[in-house]
This record gives structure tokens, sequence and C-alpha cells, in this order.
């Protein structure tokens, strides 16, 4: 047993990968299909959660920012946007959704301001006190080692830097918690497999959230 619920939570049962490969082998397979899922499930509110998060850095106005669990680049480039750090570096396990992100870089001629490199969460490849601030995006769930992953990311903060997270939570409100017990439930797996041909994918995200 894990030490946390969502640890027991993985996309692929019957699979003998351990979460961290079972996450991976599921992102590279869904990569092609997620930026439009994720705009399309969430009706674009996906994007105003991001601002708002990286918005929490704007008063410490880092230089150097390291984006974990950065999938296809949208915090990275999202910072670079509303705060405009000298260096983004961004970090994933899968290499699907890394290229993605590197193609949205690319088209925006931000190579040289944002980088992105396959890395685990677990045992960041980074000097200690190396960044400013740290931001993840709906990344902590899947994390193998929860405990471990958090520690990397504050070892490799600087003193007086800045961790941010932002993670699912579940509505207390019994009408809104109905509805979305509901959306995340039946119509996020259905969407999921109808667009990218994989409900396993989204069935997890709502297993995950639901444990986390």
């Amino acid at each position: 047993m894990g030490k946390f619920a969502h640890d027991e939570i993985v996309p692929f049962k019957e699979s003998d990968l351990n979460k961290k490969d079972q996450v991976a082998d599921m992102f590279n397979t869904i990569a092609f299909k997620y930026d439009f899922l994720n705009r399309f499930l969430s009706a674009g509110i996906d994007i105003s959660w991001r601002k708002k998060a990286i918005r929490e850095l704007k008063s410490l106005q880092p230089k150097l920012v390291l984006d974990v669990a950065t999938g296809t680049a949208d915090v990275a480039l999202l910072t670079h946007t509303l705060i405009h750090p000298e260096k983004i570096i961004g970090i994933d396990i899968s290499d699907g959704m890394l290229a993605i992100g590197r193609q949205k870089i690319a088209k925006k001629k931000l190579n040289d301001i944002i980088t992105l490199q396959n890395g685990d969460s677990a045992n960041l490849p980074f000097e200690n006190d190396s960044f400013h601030a740290i931001t993840v995006a709906f990344g902590v769930r899947n994390f193998q080692l929860l405990d471990q992953g958090m520690r990397e990311m504050l070892r490799v903060l600087k003193p007086g830097g800045k961790l941010v997270v932002l993670e699912f939570s579940k509505p207390t409100a019994p009408v809104i918690s109905q509805f979305y017990h509901l959306y995340m439930n039946v119509i996020t797996p259905s969407v999921g497999k109808l667009f990218s041909n994989n409900k396993a994918a989204y069935q997890y995200l709502n297993d995950s959230v639901q444990a986390f």
C-alpha cells in the first residue's frame, strides 16, 4: 500500500509497470489531443486557473523558473507572457507531451528563453538552490513519490523563493458536487474516449482527483 490514497490509483490497472511509467505511457498516447481536450472539457477555464497560479509569482519577479510536470508547456508559455522571467525550464516524464511543447515554443520563437527536458520530480537534475520560483500544475497527483517530489522541489528552490502548486479539488456544495461527480465520472471519460481513443486516461483523471 502507498502512503497516500492516490498512490494506488494508476491509469492501467492490469499493467505490471509502476505508476510513473504508466503515467508516462498514458500521456504519450494522448499528447496529440491533450491541449484540445483540456480546452474542451474545461470550456477554457483551465487557462484562467493557470494564469491565476502564475500571478502568485508576480510580486517576486523571478528570473529563473522551473515548471515541473510541464506537459505541453502551457504554464511555461503563460509564465513568459505574464511575468517575463529571464529563463524557464520545464521538465516532464512524457516525451510525447514534451514534443508538443517544443513545437509550441518554437512557433513563438522562445527557444532561447524556454527549454524543456525529460525529468522525474523525485530526482530533479539540478543543484540545490537553483530556482527563484517553481510551478507545478495538475501534476502532483501523478507523482509516484509525492513526499520525495515535494522535497526535491524545495531542495532546488532558492531561499526566499516560491513554490506554486495548482491542483484539482472536490466541491462541497451539494448541487455543484452532484454535477461535478456526473461530469467527472461519466462525461469526461466518454469525451476522452471519443476524441483520444483512450477512455482509461480520462477515467484515471477522475479516479486520481477523487483519491487525492
